[in-house]
């Protein structure tokens, strides 16, 4: 079993910017690929972004390249979304997965394992 448990989410103005926090326990938690989703009122689930057990690959939605990063620290057994030039349209619930297949989070909305989320709240 792998949990997750997300911080960092809260109230920012346009142009600003947050880093988000997933922490991640269980066995082997840092061989999992892990990832970003979010989900806004009234729209569907989107990914965000995705990174490699190792670190050295990364993913991207189309709506956040170039303005968000994700990254990963194993040894802390974390994963960080650093979010840049935020929008009113990032408003969103901010939810970390991680699955045994990089794939299954970059093409799929069914990653194993899911944390509660954190609200990300952009003001104009």
């Amino acid at each position: 079993q792998v949990q997750l448990v997300e911080s960092g989410g809260g109230l920012v103005q346009a142009g600003g910017s947050l880093t988000l926090s997933c922490v991640a326990s269980g066995r082997t938690v840092s061989s999992y690929p892990m990832g970003w989703f979010r989900q806004a009122p009234g729209k569907e689930r989107e990914f965000v972004a995705a990174i490699s057990w190792g670190g050295g690959s990364a993913y991207y939605g189309d709506s956040v390249k170039g303005r968000f990063t994700i990254s990963r620290d194993n040894a802390k057994n974390t994963v960080y979304l650093q979010l840049n030039s935020l929008a009113p349209e990032d408003t969103a619930v901010y939810y970390c997965a991680a699955d045994r297949a990089l794939t299954v989070i970059t093409t799929t909305q069914a990653p194993a394992y899911w944390g509660q989320g954190t609200q990300v709240t952009v003001s104009s």
